[in-house]
């Protein structure tokens, strides 16, 4: 008979998640291609430590909001809804009106929809930096330039 050893499942501790600063052009892909690269950044699968149930994500920067590229007719078919909670207060606005205002709530929406709808969200969606130029506040920590093909 050999001897048979066991191998252990490894598990990521909270104490042990080391998170990179990763630094994203939303103007050099398509918005649903940038968002999938983001959320892939923020939930950290890219990882070989990903646990599920550990919040291992990275920071991510993401620069050029307002130059988001859309294709077909989404820059007037799509719209986005909100609700204020009372009767009647159901808002729309098409893309091309939320990125004239706030063009950072285009990726915002994008990415959140991409995430688990789990208690790690809304840890994960506060570690996503959006600007709406190429000009951001983190250059202390020296993002890494991230590639979207």
């Amino acid at each position: 008979m050999s001897k048979v050893t066991s191998v252990k499942t490894f598990s990521q501790k909270p104490a042990d998640v080391s998170r990179r600063w990763i630094l994203i052009d939303a103007a050099s892909a398509p918005l649903g291609r940038v968002s999938t690269e983001i959320a892939k950044y923020l939930i950290g699968k890219y990882k070989p430590t990903y646990t599920p149930h550990v919040d291992g994500g990275d920071y991510v920067v993401v620069i050029n909001a307002k130059d988001a590229v859309v294709t077909g007719e989404k820059e007037t078919g799509k719209i986005y809804y909100r609700h204020s909670g009372f009767p009647g207060g159901i808002k729309d606005a098409t893309l091309k009106e939320v990125r004239e205002k706030f063009p950072e709530r285009i990726i915002e929406n994008a990415v959140k929809g991409m995430l688990p709808k789990n208690k790690l969200s809304d840890g994960r969606m506060k570690r996503l930096k959006i600007y709406a130029g190429s000009e951001h506040n983190h250059a202390a920590q020296t993002p890494e330039k991230v590639e979207v093909k």
